[in-house]
């Protein structure tokens, strides 16, 4: 495959020129049909179907956004350049490489749009977090889907060989949704070594604090070196604060300029930059959080496994178990007993995630599993 060299400003403008094709978004698959339901509808439930963290933000997190109060009239301008400044620091590049968005999946969002068009095609994993694919079908993109590994990874050489002068956008996500497995250094690099320069790859790093793995590496390592990767981040799972819709994206900043075009002018809250900015300097919290949910995420995986079940390799706030069968009717009587659980992801119809829950949550799902769950079949323990 060639191998073409391009300026960063080149690669910024060049991609940055597919323009949004227009078209109705179909219904999105990464949205549950439960998304928009009204609290009500979920009193009572154990919610282990969003990758949520259970413990929410921490004391100093929830006092600076009932500070916001005082400002809700204004246009949190100011705050919102801080906020910028803040993560660029945090990650010790230039305040102009940073874009901030709704969520992290406004990022990806925009990058689809600044690097998508009717020409274009993306190439990500199946399964993994599918807002890229949805939006680039709004884009008139087209989908490549690279099937996962036996050990449900990433298969980065096959997706890597898939990219072509044609790909706008190469999605890993790292840990991945839904399996939380990882890539790691080594295949990253073979991966950046492989992809052509002309192609974005666009590294989604949700769940990043959660992985406990000596082989990881995050690629914010790797933004000096190359000017088509852009790395995503998010407020919503270890900071507690996914109802406040906070994200970020670091890249070269041409190439954040050709996002930060298609952004939603004013698209963040008084009182989820305020949150975020806390959440920054309340690193305690933050390691509290990732103790106790990755104590619990190994607490489950034993027991699962002591029952013989087969369980992702998961690095993340969440795993995935084979039920041994269709997992349609299996979600279903998990919310007959009183807990929400992963929706069924196509590509792996047999494979249930669940979300890692406090640890009495999550022994709450797993006395639920041992009702359910025999040797594959549903069924009603005795």
């Amino acid at each position: 495959m060639r191998r073409v060299a391009l300026t960063r400003r080149e690669f910024a403008l060049g991609l940055g020129a597919a323009a949004a094709a227009a078209g109705a978004p179909a219904a999105f698959a990464w949205r549950s049909e439960d998304q928009g339901a009204a609290p009500a509808k979920h009193a009572g439930l154990i919610r282990l179907n969003f990758n949520e963290n259970p413990y929410g933000p921490g004391a100093k997190v929830a006092a600076a956004m009932t500070r916001s109060e005082g400002e809700a009239m204004r246009y949190p301008d100011a705050e919102y350049a801080e906020l910028q400044k803040e993560i660029a620091a945090l990650h010790k590049v230039a305040p102009e490489r940073v874009i901030l968005g709704f969520g992290s999946t406004e990022i990806l969002r925009v990058a689809d749009a600044a690097f998508l068009g009717g020409d274009k095609n993306v190439v990500a994993a199946a399964p993994t977090f599918e807002a890229v694919l949805d939006y680039a079908r709004v884009m008139r993109a087209a989908p490549v889907r690279v099937p996962l590994t036996l050990d449900a990874r990433h298969d980065l050489p096959v997706m890597a060989a898939q990219c072509s002068s044609k790909t706008g956008v190469v999605y890993v996500c790292n840990p991945n949704n839904p399996t939380g497995t990882i890539v790691t250094r080594k295949e990253m690099q073979q991966f950046f070594d492989q992809v052509p320069k002309t192609t974005m790859i666009l590294m989604d790093e949700a769940y990043h604090h959660f992985v406990d793995s000596p082989n990881y590496a995050s690629a914010t390592e790797w933004l000096d070196k190359l000017p088509n990767l852009v790395v995503a981040r998010t407020f919503s799972k270890v900071y507690g604060l996914a109802g406040m819709r906070i994200g970020y994206g670091i890249g070269d900043k041409d190439v954040i300029a050709a996002m930060r075009e298609q952004l939603l002018q004013d698209n963040n809250s008084s009182a989820g930059i305020a949150a975020a900015r806390v959440a920054l300097q309340d690193q305690a919290h933050v390691a509290e959080c990732r103790s106790r949910i990755n104590g619990t995420r190994a607490w489950l995986t034993k027991q699962l496994k002591g029952l013989g079940c087969k369980v992702t390799d998961s690095q993340a706030n969440f795993l995935m178990v084979d039920m041994g069968s269709d997992v349609g009717p299996i979600i279903a009587e998990f919310r007959k007993r009183g807990i929400l659980v992963g929706r069924k992801f196509p590509s792996m119809p047999t494979w249930l995630r669940v979300t890692i829950g406090t640890q009495e949550e999550t022994a709450a799902f797993f006395a639920a599993f041992r009702g359910i769950y025999c040797g594959g079949n549903v069924c009603v323990a005795a």
